[in-house]
């Protein structure tokens, strides 16, 4: 999965941001890095290459589109869309229920393919090891393990897992970049331990734990931009919360997670992006190890499944981008926030980027 999809996504991205390199166009690095994950997400789930960073297609733009009313929804007060007939007149829509319709129909004929394919090929796990180097997604995976769950379960869960890992992922690689174009003493610390580990190649699964800088980066940028920024829960039965808060069956808890990281009563020098304050040589943080100071993920039966998928991502496609190349913020450009699912830039995220000299090559040669 590491050489095959994100490795395979990272260079591409490279690829692009090389062309704003040689061209001095700054380029919008928010916009660069969505486009990113929706490839990896689409050959992870699907083994469909959307290569939506090269190419358009409808396919491509019924995505958006469906993530965006999925963001929407999430922080609507008045659920309109739940009357049939406003959805029928309702511009909005009316849009959003055409490209939910193209995925479904895209999701439904990849499945129909890789149903036909497993069968001929009479494909069944065997174990608890499994391994296809065609086709390494979760989509083949599923099919291969012959569990009984119908095409339309499996069409809405991995339509689920689409919205889910796609935007989280790359809000986290945005605000990473932002934090470490913000301070140039971290980004170098974080090239020279790439450059260390890495010695001018791609990284390799085995190279993750020792690139423990980096990694406390984007754990770093996640405190500070959680994604998402609240968490709501819906109480099955009726419940009493520590401080004897009492809550009925059918009620939602929100809990603010963006407070919660930025608390300075839980964390020292709560504003700051401080990546040394997790310990290098120590675990990498989670809900669990800090005692649920930090829960970028949640916690708990309802954790989110996709933890170290989206770490793993994150931390190669980073490591692959500040190799090759250097960044610097566009000069007086002012960045805020825009929350939902997620927190997105309200303007996008303009980057100068420059191809990088990396000046140790000479002496890692002679070592």
């Amino acid at each position: 999965m590491v050489d095959k999809v994100f490795c395979k996504c990272a260079e591409r991205l490279v690829e692009k941001l090389e062309t704003y390199a040689l061209s001095g166009e700054p380029v919008n690095m928010e916009a660069r890095f969505s486009q990113m994950t929706l490839d990896v997400i689409g050959l992870s789930l699907f083994n469909y290459n959307f290569d939506s960073l090269t190419s358009d297609s409808p396919v491509i733009d019924a995505v958006y589109t469906a993530l965006k009313e999925a963001e929407a929804r999430s922080t609507d007060l008045l659920p309109y869309w739940q009357i049939d007939l406003l959805c029928k007149i309702v511009p909005r829509q009316i849009k959003a229920e055409k490209a939910v319709n193209t995925i479904r129909n895209t999701v439904e004929e990849l499945i129909t393919k890789c149903k036909a394919i497993v069968d001929a090929e009479n494909e069944q796990i065997e174990g608890e090891e499994y391994v296809n180097e065609a086709d390494p997604s979760i989509l083949r995976f599923l099919l291969a393990s012959r569990e009984e769950v119908s095409s339309l379960q499996l069409r809405d869960d991995l339509l689920s897992m689409l919205v889910a890992g796609h935007e989280t992922t790359g809000s986290v690689l945005t605000w990473t970049i932002y934090l470490l174009s913000k301070d140039p003493v971290a980004l170098r610390k974080a090239q020279d331990e790439v450059d260390r580990v890495l010695q001018g190649r791609l990284p390799r699964y085995e190279d993750v734990k020792e690139l423990k800088y980096l990694m406390r980066c984007i754990n770093e940028s996640m405190r500070l931009y959680p994604h998402p920024p609240v968490l709501i829960r819906r109480a099955l039965v009726d419940d009493v919360l520590p401080g004897n808060y009492k809550v009925k069956t059918g009620q939602d808890i929100m809990i603010s997670v963006y407070n919660i990281h930025r608390s300075p009563e839980v964390w020292d020098r709560a504003d700051e992006f401080i990546p040394e304050r997790f310990d290098l040589e120590g675990p990498i943080p989670n809900e669990s190890n800090t005692d649920f100071r930090f829960i970028p993920f949640s916690g708990g039966p309802r954790k989110c499944v996709g933890d170290q998928f989206a770490l793993l991502e994150a931390i190669v496609a980073l490591a692959i981008v500040i190799q090759k190349v250097d960044i610097q913020l566009v000069a007086d450009q002012k960045i805020s926030m825009t929350t939902g699912a997620t927190i997105h830039t309200t303007n996008g995220l303009y980057m100068n980027v420059s191809l990088r000299k990396v000046e140790q090559e000479a002496d890692l040669a002679l070592r």
